[in-house]
């Protein structure tokens, strides 16, 4: 397991990093991650020593949705992971793991992940887009983004072409339910489904209170 002294100062580190204008990313996100990969690294009896960092790290580099850089995002967090490790005298022998474990966790990245561990922490990062938290930071960031909840007409694209850069619900629909699809792990697709069922409450709760 990893060290307590260095497990604090990736989280102070993290602490100055995470934004404060963004709910959906900011620590308290890194934070549910990390625990989240944990539970996952132990009972895939996966190497803490990859699974920790890279979680802590996985977001590094904070580019925003609307940015056209979005895509490289992990790849600049992965980079600049390995420099903080480094200053830290970590383990050189865990680098290239973590790396890629940054590097593959997202979405839009679209990066194969090659081990176990890349595997964990990709979970981890999308488990917490899913369910009542997934909910939460959905709408979050529309705020940000200033996306209306919902079509009028048509809330749940059922007669429409799913479009989610003009109406937050439409998220749902784009990649939060195609996202249970891609997790990795036995203990993520669980968890999984499990928030999806969630998400599908709340949107049968919002067509009773909207329609």
């Amino acid at each position: 397991m990893l060290k307590l002294e260095i497990e604090n100062t990736l989280e102070r580190k993290i602490s100055e990093i995470a934004s404060t204008e963004d709910p959906a990313h900011d620590l308290l996100h890194f934070k549910r991650v990390v625990k989240i990969a944990k539970a996952i690294c132990e009972k895939e009896n996966a190497k803490a020593e990859v699974v920790i960092p890279a979680a802590w790290l996985h977001d590094f580099v904070i580019v925003p949705k609307n940015d056209p850089r979005r895509k490289q995002a992990s790849q600049l967090s992965a980079k600049e992971a390995i420099h903080f490790l480094k200053e830290l005298s970590y383990p050189e022998k865990y680098f290239d793991e973590i790396a890629h474990a940054v590097a593959a966790h997202s979405f839009s990245a679209n990066i194969e992940t090659k081990t176990l561990e890349a595997q964990i922490v990709q979970d981890a990062d999308r488990l917490d887009g899913l369910g009542a938290i997934g909910i939460a930071r959905c709408f979050a960031i529309a705020g940000i983004l200033k996306t209306p909840f919902y079509s009028e007409n048509d809330p749940f694209c059922e007669s429409r072409t799913v479009d989610d850069k003009h109406f937050t619900i439409d998220h749902f629909f784009a990649k939060l339910f195609k996202i249970a699809q891609t997790l990795k792990t036995e203990v993520g697709r669980i968890e999984g489904m499990k928030r999806i069922e969630v998400m599908k409450k709340y949107l049968d709760d919002l067509a009773s209170e909207i329609q």
